[in-house]
């Protein structure tokens, strides 16, 4: 009688049940190992849209950071972006108009802050004006090359008492000038959370049917929340 009449499982049968069961104990060996090493835990950040899509190894972002509340004397004064070309751009108040929307400043070279709203670091979405493109002889703009800027990548903004907020960019957004509403842009994503909104004014896309490789003017929008503070110089975190 042959091994199908005895009811016993050919040689080639059993070596596939074993593989099966030595790969399937691996990956319940290698769950355990994630869980107990946290590694789960790091991944799992506040408002990551950056992880969709990142290559592997490259690391997440850092968890969101509680606000830093601000004393009313204290204001935002440097910002800088190394990615998007903005190294130490000062920053001045700025005031809405009757829209609701906050004009950029007349220099190029510096961002508006819309100071009847939250300060960068402070719980709700601060919002930062800034050119993007310039007139001929003038300074370059402070934002020109916000539209390159990447997801994950960090923002700081130096404040008068000498401390130090830290942002990651979470997305960037292109609107068609005419349809863009400042007061959706500005909405908070998270509630609690310290957010940040970087608007660049101007921006011309190169696309179909523009001129000298230029569509319509633009409003680019660099969204980012909280993620470190440095405190001042022997002051306190």
């Amino acid at each position: 009688m042959n091994d199908e009449e005895l009811g016993r499982p050919r040689p080639g049968q059993l070596l596939t049940g074993v593989t099966w069961v030595v790969l399937l104990l691996g990956l319940w060996l290698w769950g355990r190992d994630l869980s107990a090493g946290g590694a789960a835990a790091q991944l799992a950040t506040t408002g990551d849209v950056a992880a969709v899509g990142r290559p592997w190894g490259r690391p997440a972002p850092p968890q969101a950071h509680p606000p830093v509340p601000a004393p009313a004397a204290v204001r935002p004064r440097r910002i800088t972006l190394g990615a998007g070309g903005v190294r130490g751009a000062g920053i001045v108040e700025g005031a809405p108009g009757r829209d609701g929307a906050l004009a950029p400043p007349a220099a190029t070279d510096v961002v508006g802050w819309y100071a009847d709203g939250p300060q960068p670091g402070e719980a709700g979405a601060a919002l930062l004006v800034g050119r993007a493109d310039a007139d001929a002889g003038a300074a370059p703009a402070a934002f020109r090359s916000l539209t390159g800027v990447r997801p994950g990548e960090r923002v700081e903004i130096r404040r008068s008492d000498g401390s130090t907020v830290r942002f990651a960019v979470e997305d960037v957004r292109l609107f068609d000038r005419r349809h863009f509403d400042v007061h959706r842009a500005r909405a908070v994503r998270a509630r609690g959370r310290a957010e940040l909104r970087l608007i660049g004014s101007g921006v011309r896309p190169a696309g179909r049917g523009s001129r000298g490789g230029h569509g319509e003017a633009a409003v680019v929008v660099v969204s980012g929340y909280l993620t470190g503070y440095q405190p001042p110089a022997g002051g306190r975190g």
